[in-house]
Formats: C-alpha cells, structure tokens, sequence
C-alpha cells in the first residue's frame, strides 16, 4: 500500500486509539487470572488480535459485543500445540512464560522482523525455572514444556522489560511464595509499573517491587477472590504522541481518551512538547495542541524508547539541532530504528546524527518531498507521515500498511483532522 501525503492544515478532535500496552497485558491477565474477564475498549490493531488468538489456543473462551470483549478462563489449559505470535516484541515475550505453565509441549512462533529478534534471554533463564526449552540459536521457534516451577532468580533487564512482564504474570499465576526476581539494570520501568497495575485490577498476587530491582513474592499475598474481573483498556499514548505531534508542527487539535495519570511510558511526550514550546493545553478530558514558532529540545527517551520517531519528526520542524538520548534501546526493534530513521529523514533533507547513545536532529532547514519507505516499521510510517504534513510538496509511503500493527486507524484519524492524503 502506498499513502500519499500533501501539506496539510489540521483542525479538530479526534478519540486516541487503545492502547495495544494496556490491552495485551489485560488478554494474558484474563487467561491466567481464571473465571470472568470484561474488558472495555478493546483494541483492534494486529498486535492486539496476536495476544487474542494467542489466548484463545491456550484455552481461553472469546466474545466480543458492543465494543466489550468478554473472556472465560480455567487458567493455562492449551487447545494448540503452536502459538504464533505475529510481529509482537510483547506476545512473544510475555506470553512465552505463560506457555510455561503448561505440561504440554508448544512451539511458539512468529512472523517478519520478529523472528529475527534475540530470545536467548528464555534460553538461559527457563531451565533454571524446571523449564525445558529448544530455540534455533537464541531465535524462533521456540518449543516450551512446562510447568515452570517459580524460583530465586536474577535477570538482565537492559534488553526489554517485556522478558519481566512475562515472569512476573507466570509467577503470580504459578502461585511463587517466598521467592523473588532480582533485575539488573532494568530499562522501561514504566511498563513494569503498567503490569503491576494490570495484574492487581485482574486480582492476580502482585509482588513487593523494591526500588525496580528486585520483585518479591511473599507466602502473604494471595490471589483476589474475585471470580469477575472488569477492565478497560486505556487510550493509547504511543499512538497519540503521533497524533499530538501532528498537532504542533500542523495545526490546532484536540485529542481525547488519554489519561494523564497513565503509568505508560510514552505519556513523557508531554514534556517534550512542552520544551519546544508549542501550544499545548492538558486537561483532566483532552489535550488541546497547536502549532508555534518551535525551539529546539534535549530529551532523554531512555525509558520510552518508541517516543523516538515522532520525537524525531517533532524535532524536524523545531528551529535547530534537538538532541534525544537512548539510541541504544533501538536496536531490536520491527527495525534498527536510529539507522532506519536516520536514512529515511534523510530524503526528506532532514540530517540526523548519530553519536554514541545520541540522536541529534537538526531541525528547521525544511523538509523536502520525497519517497520513503515504512520499512516495514509501523512507527516509522507514523512518523514519516507527521514529517509529511509540513512539507515543500508530496510525500509517498512505501509499505504504508505497516501501521496495522498498532494503529490500524491512524491515516482515518489524520484525514479526519483535515490532511489531505491518498491511499492506493
């Protein structure tokens, strides 16, 4: 699919997307948590719909109506002897323990950049948790036999904090007691807050986190006694960092759904946009966003590392070199993201340097018309086509379907806001 896009004015509100964080976690919640699960505001982005399928062969029972998804659950009792988790970084990390606490053997697969992410992480740490496993040297497919018998370990959290994610909703639903895990350098401690807030509103035993470096689960804790359990799914601040970007360099919008006291990582958004000195109105419903003269920023995305592409097409637009920290935390992504960025910014005349573990952007030479390419990256789409709203002409996206992965809605959401763009 090819999406193109001409200079565009935007004016509106528009509702954010779910978010894929929030709902993921709540579909593997739902299945370890046992009896009932409502969940509201389900998402529909191809992710999403992996951890669904996913749950679904590890026994769990779906149905969706009026925009509620409602999940009946005995636990991890496998219908499949496969699960595929698509292209998602977060199934495959944190469903792969799940599959664990089953007897049977399951191999465990994915598709496109996913299989040639590393997994070795499960290699070195599920034997010591009486797991046995096979991986094609550290990659897909892997082939799990459980049941995963929780026990004192320590981990390197510098990769993902999706590997913990998984141990910790294992542990809780392996019933560990008196055990816990010790982190090293855990990154995206956000999301570990989001999967601790997830798993107590879902009733599962929540561990002591003591300063992020070690989870502690005490023979105090027990599971809720709660046979239903009533979540929804937060508005997704990953997608509307694009949708709020859009709105500082291309016009006056308003966007709702978002909750300003969200552990998601991405929310820190704020504060770029805050420091380039667009306008901006955060309230308690909506955030109101307009564009301004924009100064150039230093921002440190260690911990919310995919606020990099539409920090990268904020900083564009901004009047000199903006600086953005964590270049590191890009590698493993659907792409080398600093590479990809840097290269396909550059045929929009932007410079992007790459220093260390530095991004610098420098901004305010105009972004020129061109043709670029998603490389198969959803947030590299996004990002492309905010860049292409402030524009000398039209810009072409190759490979523009990639935002299915997470935001299916996105190029509705901006022409409903008014940008002129064709989809072919």
């Amino acid at each position: 699919m090819i999406v193109t896009i001409h200079p565009s004015t935007l004016s509106g509100s528009i509702q954010s997307n779910a978010s894929k964080s929030s709902m993921q976690r709540a579909c593997a919640a739902a299945l370890v948590a046992k009896g009932t699960s409502i969940i509201k505001n389900p998402g529909n982005s191809n992710d999403d719909k992996a951890a669904m399928d996913i749950i679904q062969k590890l026994g769990a029972k779906l149905e969706i109506e009026n925009g509620i998804l409602k999940v009946e659950s005995k636990g991890v009792q496998p219908v499949s002897n496969e699960i595929n988790c698509g292209e998602s970084g977060l199934s495959i990390r944190m469903f792969t323990p799940l599959v664990a606490l089953s007897h049977k053997e399951i191999t465990i697969n994915g598709s496109g950049s996913l299989v040639t992410r590393p997994m070795d992480f499960f290699d070195e740490i599920l034997p010591q948790l009486g797991v046995q496993i096979k991986s094609s040297g550290g990659k897909l497919p892997l082939v799990i036999k459980g049941p995963i018998q929780p026990a004192a370990i320590e981990i390197d959290g510098s990769l993902s904090s999706q590997f913990l994610t998984g141990l910790l909703m294992a542990y809780a639903a392996g019933n560990a007691t008196s055990v816990s895990i010790k982190v090293h350098n855990l990154k995206s401690k956000p999301y570990i807050d989001l999967t601790l807030d997830v798993m107590k509103q879902f009733g599962l035993k929540v561990p002591e986190n003591k300063n992020y470096e070690e989870f502690y689960f005490n023979s105090n804790t027990h599971d809720s006694p709660l046979t239903t359990h009533h979540y929804t799914v937060e508005g997704d601040w990953s997608g509307a960092a694009f949708l709020l970007v859009a709105g500082a360099v291309a016009g006056d919008i308003t966007v709702k759904g978002l909750d300003v006291f969200s552990t998601q990582a991405d929310k820190a958004v704020l504060q770029a946009l805050m420091d380039c000195g667009c306008k901006l109105s955060v309230q308690a419903e909506q955030i109101e966003i307009g564009k301004a003269p924009l100064q150039p920023f230093h921002f440190n995305a260690t911990e919310c590392p995919d606020l990099f592409p539409p920090l990268v097409a904020l900083a564009a637009n901004c009047n000199g070199k903006s600086v953005i920290e964590g270049t590191s935390r890009l590698t493993h992504k659907e792409s080398n993201r600093a590479i990809t960025l840097q290269e396909e910014f550059g045929k929009l005349g932007i410079q992007i340097d790459l220093q260390d573990d530095l991004m610098i952007v420098h901004g305010g030479t105009g972004i020129k018309a061109a043709t670029v390419h998603s490389r198969h990256d959803h947030r590299i789409a996004m990002a492309c086509a905010v860049a292409a709203l402030n524009t000398n002409g039209e810009v072409l996206i190759e490979e523009a379907e990639a935002i299915n992965k997470s935001y299916p809605d996105f190029y509705a959401h901006l022409q409903k806001l008014g940008a002129q763009l064709k989809i072919n």
